[in-house]
């Protein structure tokens, strides 16, 4: 009997955290994207630098296996977050299967996780313009 066949894993290189800059949105749920990337960085002991390239905070270091893995939290508005992650892109040569985008969905309760290999941007500004 045949079984099916198991997904491979897909382990991202770059961990892009969506958020607003603006201190009001420090500790809401709109920004649960950079609450996500800087508990990542801080579990890893990885220092965040403000890059101007990339448009944002960004810090790398090596996983397991001494796979390099980037984390990257853009300072553009939410509807211009696609150009920090297109920076990060184009200087790295990753592709979009190399990216793992934590953001917020106002369409899930609080406290759902909802993980997406694909798919639209489902109304997020920050997912349109990543996408």
């Amino acid at each position: 009997m045949n079984e099916p066949a198991t997904p491979a894993l897909v382990i991202p290189q770059l961990i892009v955290g969506l958020g607003n800059p603006e201190p009001k949105y420090e500790q809401t749920r709109h920004n649960i994207g950079f609450m996500a990337a800087d508990l990542l960085a801080q579990r890893w002991q990885l220092t965040w630098q403000q890059h101007r390239r990339f448009k944002g905070w960004f810090t790398e270091g090596l996983g397991s296996g001494g796979k390099k893995l980037m984390l990257l939290k853009p300072t553009t508005y939410m509807n211009r977050s696609g150009e920090a992650m297109r920076a990060v892109m184009d200087w790295y040569k990753l592709t979009p299967a190399s990216i793992l985008v934590v953001y917020d969905d106002m369409d899930l309760p609080v406290g759902r996780l909802r993980l997406r290999l694909s798919g639209s941007a489902g109304g997020h500004n920050g997912m349109k313009s990543a996408i």
